[in-house]
């Protein structure tokens, strides 16, 4: 008889923006189920914080310092990455930027930074692990989405553009890469009460707002969606191939 395993032991996981927030709590929790990790971010100090946090649980990390909106920078990481473990086993695109402004005030340069990181960084990085993903047989690729790529948000134009393009960007690999048994899923989350969140969601004019269109009442926490990154990274989510898995308090149920 079968159950479900969250098993990770010898998995080898290159998470993208491991630096801080999601990325550092997912790559602390794929740790902790067994995984050696590669972790990527601009910041080396954040960096080596989150190593340390890596190694006080025992874990194994390599750190790279990437600025994924820069396209050959982000394919160099992959492959860098794909080395040092010897094969990625679990990709998960997090980085993720955004510029809170109107419509009306986007300008191009933060139109473009946005797109480039959120959305041209996670296929290229993709495109450069799933080859030995396909010659060993299968492996999980995790985006970080948002709600913000399902629903518009107000002053939010590049960045919900990024993640609805992330969206359907998850789709298409699913569909290309499913007989390879690549699972490609997507996480969208609401606000999540990172250093990232609290700066752009902190005010309470900002905040009482989104927290009136969230019937749980609550943002979320950081170990709320690295539990979603265990279960799309472990064989419990086998059969599961272009899906969007919200984390949002039920903000898209209404």
């Amino acid at each position: 008889m079968e159950f479900p395993s969250f098993d990770l032991a010898g998995k080898k996981a290159l998470v993208t923006g491991g630096s801080r927030g999601i990325g550092r709590h997912a790559a602390l929790s794929l740790s902790n189920a067994g995984c050696e990790v590669v972790i990527t971010g601009r910041d080396a100090d954040a960096l080596a914080e989150s190593a340390a946090d890596i190694e006080s649980i025992g874990g194994t990390v390599h750190q790279l310092i990437a600025d994924l909106s820069d396209t050959d920078a982000a394919i160099e990481m992959a492959r860098e990455a794909d080395e040092l473990l010897g094969g990625v086993d679990i990709l998960v695109n997090n980085a993720g930027i955004t510029f809170p402004e109107s419509a009306l005030e986007t300008t191009e340069e933060h139109w473009d930074t946005t797109l480039d990181v959120n959305l041209k960084a996670p296929l290229f990085i993709s495109q450069q692990i799933a080859p030995g993903m396909i010659e060993r047989g299968g492996g999980k690729i995790i985006m970080v989405c948002s709600n913000a790529g399902l629903v518009g948000l107000a002053d939010h134009a590049a960045y919900c553009a990024s993640k609805g393009g992330m969206v359907l960007l998850t789709k298409t690999l699913a569909i290309e890469w499913a007989r390879h048994k690549i699972n490609v899923n997507a996480i969208a989350p609401t606000v999540i009460l990172t250093p990232m969140g609290e700066q752009v969601w902190g005010a309470p004019e900002k905040r009482d707002p989104m927290l009136a269109k969230i019937p749980a009442g609550r943002f979320g926490k950081p170990v709320e969606v690295s539990g979603v990154v265990l279960f799309l990274a472990s064989s419990a989510s086998d059969l599961m191939h272009g899906e969007t898995v919200l984390v949002d308090g039920g903000y898209a149920a209404q």
